[in-house]
């Protein structure tokens, strides 16, 4: 069975040491997150993932979900006790007002902790993750009646929340959308429609559901100038008390590759009531606010499912006895060396790590200027934190999720023929961490998304500010000797980002494939530039302790980072540059 141990001491290091906490005591709620009572919290988080999570994680994959004759859906054994241990310690609410009953603490803590939970048992974090997002959207968007009437109980946990976008014919294009709104004279909403992929869509952890749903009201635009947002609980409200059941059901539920222990629902809306959240026609506006919390968030299942493989594959690698180092002989003592000996394992186990703690990085960066851009009352720092977020999000989202992915494959391979099997617990890894790749908008799509429209945005701020940001660090500590191992590397593909950036200029405007066929290459080199700034930034840090063991590790991993992995930055770029030609060469009827 596998093990877990969440990076506590990594945690602590980046928010005490990269990142320096305290800097941002200015800020509501950071005052209270004092490194002591962070390091309180996350301590906690890892003793209940640890304990608790990690042993219903292959529970859940092999019983799945049930759905009855009625309708209800049954979780796997064990996993509405471990939702009753998460509303009980309050982990659901950490980061919201605590005027709706949260402990209003930095978000930042709340990812830090989702990421323990997601290694732990990526199925089960889905549903109070799910539901931190439905609160975001409604903090954002909603009336004050409903986010008096909703958000409490959500942010306790005794109701859970699900986003609603996804339809049989329709996923990425929400321009075809027909789930439509019929307005009552009350005020209320009819909707009526079919929603396909709908984690946590229905289950029995919670005593309500609350969904948040696109849908198009009568007359609407057509495309998405038309689309709409509502909340439509599972069991209408008698007063404070539950009342009736709504007209809303789980038709089935989707047999999928992985994550067997969320619900992944086809959910049938005939003719349910709902409310609107912001603005007629502006649904997607107000979706985007959940959009962009899930896909931060599914950017930390990426990495939580590389670091949980790294450390499976870490521990059997040092166990596993297999031929003799081709440097001659290491353990003696035994009939055969660990292959933790072999060149190409710790190739494997070096990549997954730098991976890792790179994105951990880059996580809590993003996460701490999402709390600037929500919690700052400096405009220019608001806005400069917006512009951070907006950029890196389809960043994180792609690049940590197919890291995620290649970590699991790698562990995988270091089992060899036993990660193949079922009772070593990798190839659910494998299968779990699949979808990260998929959902909150296919990797593919988050590449058009930053090549088609951040890089333009509001002319070029956000990346200009990046790459200014990157420059002056590079500037800066120039001359150290103990640094340039680590700056020259990134300030080399920090140069092919920019050129391919110029090329795009140059060539994606009367040639848009152009920019389609460079797309991902753009994406994964902008993602390696980003990661190699967090190791630059981390080996600062670990510099300063360099007598601590853990620190020379860091050290020697983000050397192993600039070494093998940011060289591919020219390989990317020379990619780009060849343009779409032999991409979109061939007739359709070719293929």
């Amino acid at each position: 069975m596998p093990t877990y141990k969440a990076p506590v001491e990594d945690a602590l290091f980046l928010i005490n040491d990269v990142f320096h906490l305290e800097r941002y005591g200015n800020l509501p709620g950071f005052a209270e997150a004092t490194s002591d009572t962070i390091e309180a919290i996350l301590r906690e988080a890892a003793k209940l993932s640890e304990e608790v999570l990690t042993p219903l994680n292959r529970v859940g994959d092999v019983e799945g979900c049930t759905r009855r004759d009625d309708g209800s859906v049954t979780t796997p054994k064990g996993f509405k006790d471990a939702y009753g241990r998460i509303v009980e310690g309050g982990w659901i609410g950490m980061s919201v007002p605590e005027e709706f009953g949260g402990q209003g603490l930095p978000a930042t803590v709340t990812v830090m902790m989702n990421e323990f939970f997601c290694s732990a048992n990526m199925a089960f974090a889905m549903y109070p993750g799910l539901t931190q997002g439905a609160i975001a959207a409604l903090l954002t968007h909603a009336s004050e009646e409903l986010k008096k009437t909703y958000l409490p109980k959500m942010t306790q946990g005794t109701w859970t929340g699900t986003m609603n976008l996804t339809e049989p014919h329709c996923g990425t294009d929400l321009g075809l959308l027909r789930t439509k709104a019929v307005k009552q004279a009350d005020g209320s909403y009819k909707i009526t429609g079919t929603k396909i992929f709908i984690s946590a869509g229905e289950h029995d952890l919670s005593e309500n559901i609350i969904h948040l749903v696109l849908a198009r009201i009568e007359g609407a635009p057509a495309g998405t100038k038309g689309i709409s947002l509502f909340v439509v609980p599972k069991f209408l409200l008698d007063g404070e008390k539950l009342g009736v059941r709504n007209a809303v059901a789980c038709g089935s539920i989707e047999e999928k590759m992985g994550i067997h222990g969320n619900a992944t629902c086809v959910m049938n809306y005939d003719g349910a009531t709902g409310w609107l959240v912001g603005e007629e026609n502006r649904g997607l506006n107000a979706m985007f606010t959940m959009m962009n919390e899930a896909r931060l968030g599914v950017g930390v299942q990426g990495l939580a499912m590389g670091e949980v493989a790294y450390q499976n594959a870490a521990t059997y690698a040092k166990e596993r006895l297999q031929g003799r180092s081709i440097s001659g002989v290491k353990y003696k003592d035994k009939p055969a060396d660990p292959i933790i000996v072999h060149p190409d394992v710790r190739r494997a186990l070096l990549t997954m790590r730098s991976i890792n703690e790179a994105g951990r990085a880059l996580v809590y960066w993003t996460a701490l200027m999402g709390d600037v851009a929500h919690r700052s009352d400096n405009v220019k720092d608001r806005q400069a934190a917006d512009d951070h977020m907006g950029l890196l999000t389809p960043v994180i989202k792609s690049v940590l999720t197919d890291g995620g992915f290649q970590n699991t494959v790698l562990a995988q391979q270091i089992y060899g023929g036993h990660g193949y099997i079922a009772e070593h617990g990798v190839e659910q890894f494998v299968r779990d961490a699949r979808i990260a790749m998929i959902y909150e908008g296919a990797n593919g799509i988050q590449a058009l998304d930053l090549v088609g429209r951040k890089l333009a945005k509001d002319g070029g701020r956000a990346v200009m500010a990046f790459f200014n940001e990157v420059q002056a660090y590079l500037k800066e500590r120039a001359g150290s000797d103990a640094m340039n191992v680590y700056l020259k590397p990134l300030g080399v593909s920090l140069a092919h980002l920019q050129q391919a950036t110029m090329w795009f200029m140059n060539n994606a405007m009367a040639k848009p494939d152009n920019a389609g066929a460079g797309a991902t290459d753009y994406l994964n080199m902008f993602g390696l530039v980003a990661l190699g700034y967090m190791w630059a930034r981390m080996a600062e840090a670990a510099l300063e302790k360099a007598d601590d063991p853990r620190m020379k590790g860091k050290l020697v991993t983000a050397r192993f980072f600039a070494e093998r992995m940011l060289p591919e930055t020219a390989a990317q770029l020379a990619r780009i540059e060849a343009g779409a030609g032999s991409l979109m060469e061939l007739a359709d009827e070719a293929f």
